[in-house]
């Protein structure tokens, strides 16, 4: 049984998810995602690292960590998990840097109420006053805690790569420019690039076609236009590669945000 449903409210993302047999490719999004498991075992792995998170883990991830996920059992899982723009975070948190989650889960039961009470505001259709006010409660929280530091700056290789690829979102992947233009072989990239970021460039540009396919439905509520714009095949080509990252289509997500 799989059922995930996304909501979008104050400029925040969230899903609530429930499965047993379904098992995400690791990938990786653009915003802090934080999250509560509220039935099962999820197990991912994360930084070289598998963890695991049991009823009332608060889940910590930093924007661009890779990761997969699955549950642990035949039980399955039930969990929420909310998407913050770092933009978000830093306007909210009025901080100059931005902060980096140590700890990828910890069992603290201010935190995960004020996960939950967020994600039920927006999951319901409160108000958006309502979910402005529990978001600053969440940040507030979570930037005055010992779970995070300052952020370490990204590598000039992978930040400059970066910087490539979201200017080429709209067609393939061509590994012989990117290494070129650090001086390095098509295999020295492929292993510097995976040393810095835990995941491969092809696997990341892929995230980066299916992220901003998402911020494309978003906006137009057209999948087609999402194709076009991220350089999909066709529907079908979007929709396997989005099911594997956030567990439904393309569409599905276009219906649940209508």
């Amino acid at each position: 049984m799989e059922k995930f449903n996304y909501k979008k409210s104050a400029d925040i993302l969230s899903l609530s998810a429930r499965f047993t047999d379904f098992s995400y490719k690791k990938h990786c999004h653009e915003e802090y995602a934080v999250g509560v498991t509220l039935r099962g075992i999820q197990q991912y792995n994360l930084d070289g690292s598998l963890q695991s998170s049991h009823k009332n883990g608060v889940m910590l991830f930093n924007p661009e960590q890779s990761h997969d996920g699955s549950s642990y059992g035949k039980a399955g899982i039930d969990y929420v998990m909310l998407y913050i723009h770092p933009a978000l975070f830093l306007e909210i948190s009025e901080k100059k840097e931005l902060v980096r989650f140590t700890t990828p889960i910890v069992y603290d039961a201010k935190l995960a109420q004020s996960i939950l009470s967020l994600s039920h505001s927006i999951q319901n259709g409160k108000e958006e006053s309502l979910s402005s006010e529990l978001l600053l409660t969440l940040i507030d929280l979570v930037s005055n805690t010992e779970i995070d530091i300052t952020y370490r700056k990204n590598n000039e290789l992978v930040q400059k790569t970066k910087e490539m690829m979201f200017g080429n979102i709209d067609h393939v992947l061509k590994l012989d420019d990117l290494s070129k233009e650090f001086d390095l072989s098509k295999y020295q990239f492929i292993r510097e690039f995976k040393r810095h970021t835990g995941i491969s460039p092809y696997q990341f540009f892929l995230n980066c076609k299916v992220e901003h396919a998402k911020q494309s439905i978003e906006r137009s509520k057209d999948v087609y236009l999402a194709v076009a714009e991220c350089g999909f095949v066709d529907l079908t080509h979007l929709n396997r590669h989005f099911k594997s990252v956030f567990g439904i289509t393309a569409y599905e997500y276009m219906s649940q945000l209508n």
